[in-house]
């Protein structure tokens, strides 16, 4: 809509309302590894706090799944990831890519938009056949360990810098007091 207020043609915009939903699936063991690398410590771990609202913008989020190889998997991840975001954690058997890429497909006529979590270059079949399907595909990985394949394929990136993640500090055991020898 359009007015003139003091000879100044004032033009009055609408905001955009963005009704977008959206899956976030993370290749847990490529991001972990990622990080680590980045850090030159195990005892990092990603901030979803920070990192999942980043992601998001204004859309909504329709489901978060964090694949992981193995079965030690965080019991307080799992419930963290829960109770925030109504997400899961799925223990795979091997590589976390062909469960991600089934469970990709399957959200792909649900979903507005699929953010990958992995800077793995085998994920690139899969924008290709997701973007194919009319999805958005975005990608959230570390740089330095990103697939520039990946990357271009990609509608859009978002680089996962030192401000989405956190270390734990270790506490150590307390030294043990030994005898001193008389001699």
């Amino acid at each position: 809509m359009c007015r003139i207020l003091s000879g100044i043609l004032v033009i009055e915009t609408t905001p955009v309302v963005i009704s977008q939903s959206v899956a976030i699936l993370v290749d847990g063991n490529n991001i972990e590894r990622s990080i680590h690398s980045e850090t030159n410590t195990p005892n990092t771990m990603l901030n979803f706090d920070t990192l999942v609202p980043r992601l998001l913008g204004n859309r909504g989020l329709n489901r978060l799944i964090y694949f992981r190889e193995g079965k030690q998997i965080s019991s307080k991840l799992k419930e963290r990831l829960h109770s925030n975001y109504h997400g899961s954690v799925r223990p795979c058997h091997k590589s976390a890519d062909i469960p991600l890429s089934i469970k990709a497909t399957q959200l792909s006529n649900k979903v507005d938009t699929i953010i990958i979590m992995s800077g793995d270059s085998d994920f690139v079949e899969l924008v290709r056949h997701l973007k194919a399907e009319g999805v958005r595909v975005e990608i959230a990985a570390v740089p330095a360990t990103t697939s520039r394949m990946l990357t271009e394929e990609a509608d859009y990136f978002h680089a996962i810098t030192q401000d989405d993640w956190f270390t734990l500090e270790v506490k150590k055991p307390p030294r043990k007091k030994t005898a001193k020898s008389k001699v």
